[in-house]
């Protein structure tokens, strides 16, 4: 897609160039600009109005080489949200605008309508945003591909949505869990699903709601079997995602169950807190008999919390059967998870199990591990469930080295599960 204005003192106008300017989340564009006087100083911008009605942006400080062009893929931005060369960091440095509404998160609700973001060029590095921009594109970045189908779920007391890939099928599985936040988010499982897996977006308590938990593990048995039995599944090829407190119910799924048997599972962030024995519930009142730490700017800091109880919950560890990767920020500040996989490590290594642990750590990223390019976000407001106060926590993580946690992370996790649910065989669903 192509758009251009009428730049100042320019006989030929600038042309700003975003390609592809349809696609998924996780798939990269390039972003080029021609026409502009050679030597000269620009800003590129991204900005993003969210579902919540809250403008996001991004911008980089370039200087035009000798031709008149300036690309956000090979060149080296000077300052902004992001510095260096950053082909992505017109989405990853996102953050809200100045004079917004502190501790915001951005998370896409509906994602059968795609992310829109409008880039800009400007004149300068200083006052852009009282500027008319030299030229701009609107872009759509999608969570669901073409033919992946949707379909709201309340079967078997099982709360959540169902999507399944275009094609005859059958696929492989995914039951996909998120964390202590809450609700029902659909996103990372209509991404999953565009890559060719039929995958479950479970719900297991509303927000702000943990003592209304679906707290039974049965609830849990329950959903991995409505997604292993549907006709578009191969039973014997389901797998088990969660982040966060999503992975400890997954791995206690993999471990305690003795009527779910995953392929493989992916616990992000990883924690273990939570058993058969133990609701969530219980498990989050175990951890709040220790003192809440907080930063310097009131941030709630939960890791030192929950350390002390790693050793009491690394035992079932052993009864792990199937291939299990764990991704870990050393930065987290919510859960221990560097220190919950080195636990599972020792467990595993000590039965001789270890061959079925595949780990990785990154040096500066936080709690809040995402799909490739989602905003990095330190510190957001959180209701925390047991009490329904509004908090602020600390997800901790570096904006850069975090990105690159998340870019490098979620290619790990489509390897992992290509090759323990599909093999060598696997079409992608593409834009």
């Amino acid at each position: 897609m192509l758009a251009s204005t009428m730049p100042l003192q320019r006989s030929v106008a600038p042309i700003l160039c975003v390609q592809p300017s349809r696609a998924l989340v996780d798939e990269k564009f390039t972003v080029l600009v021609k026409n502009l006087p050679p030597g000269g100083p620009f800003t590129v911008r991204s900005l993003h109005l969210s579902e919540d009605n809250d403008y996001w942006e991004a911008y980089g400080h370039y200087v035009s080489n000798h031709q008149g062009e300036l690309s956000v893929w090979d060149d080296l931005s000077f300052g902004g949200t992001y510095t260096g060369r950053e082909p992505m960091g017109l989405l990853s440095s996102m953050r809200p605008i100045p004079g917004s509404r502190p501790g915001l998160r951005l998370r896409k609700k509906d994602v059968t309508t795609p992310m829109l973001v409008t880039i800009s060029v400007y004149c300068g590095h200083e006052d852009y945003r009282d500027q008319t921009p030299l030229a701009s594109v609107l872009t759509e970045r999608w969570h669901m591909a073409p033919g992946v189908q949707r379909f709201p779920l309340q079967e078997n007391t099982v709360r959540g949505t169902l999507f399944i890939p275009p094609g005859p099928g059958p696929f492989p599985g995914i039951l996909d869990m998120w964390g202590g936040g809450g609700g029902l988010l659909e996103y990372r499982a209509a991404l999953l699903a565009s890559h060719g897996y039929v995958c479950l977006a479970l719900e297991y308590f509303k927000p702000g709601e943990m003592t209304s938990a679906n707290q039974e593990f049965s609830y849990f048995e329950t959903a991995f079997n409505v997604i292993k039995d549907h006709p578009q599944v191969k039973t014997d090829r389901v797998g088990i995602l969660g982040l966060s407190l999503g992975s400890a119910v997954t791995l206690n799924l993999a471990t305690e169950s003795s009527v779910v048997e995953p392929r493989c599972i992916v616990c992000v962030s990883p924690n273990n807190v939570f058993s058969q024995q133990t609701s969530i519930v219980g498990a989050f009142g175990d951890i709040f008999r220790f003192p809440v730490k907080h930063d310097e700017n009131n941030c709630e800091i939960w890791r030192e919390m929950i350390l002390p109880l790693l050793k009491d919950s690394s035992r079932k560890v052993k009864k792990l059967r199937c291939p299990m990767l764990c991704i870990s920020g050393c930065d987290d500040q919510n859960w221990p998870a560097v220190e919950s996989v080195d636990d599972v490590m020792e467990t595993l290594r000590a039965v001789g199990k270890d061959h079925l642990l595949t780990r990785a750590d990154y040096p500066d990223a936080g709690h809040l591990i995402e799909p490739p390019f989602t905003p990095h976000f330190r510190a957001t407001n959180f209701i925390r469930g047991s009490t329904m106060e509004k908090v602020v926590m600390l997800w901790g993580g570096q904006t850069k080295p975090h990105s690159e946690a998340q870019e490098d992370s979620w290619r790990k996790i489509l390897s992992f599960l290509q090759h323990n649910l599909y093999g060598n065989d696997h079409a992608r669903s593409r834009l």
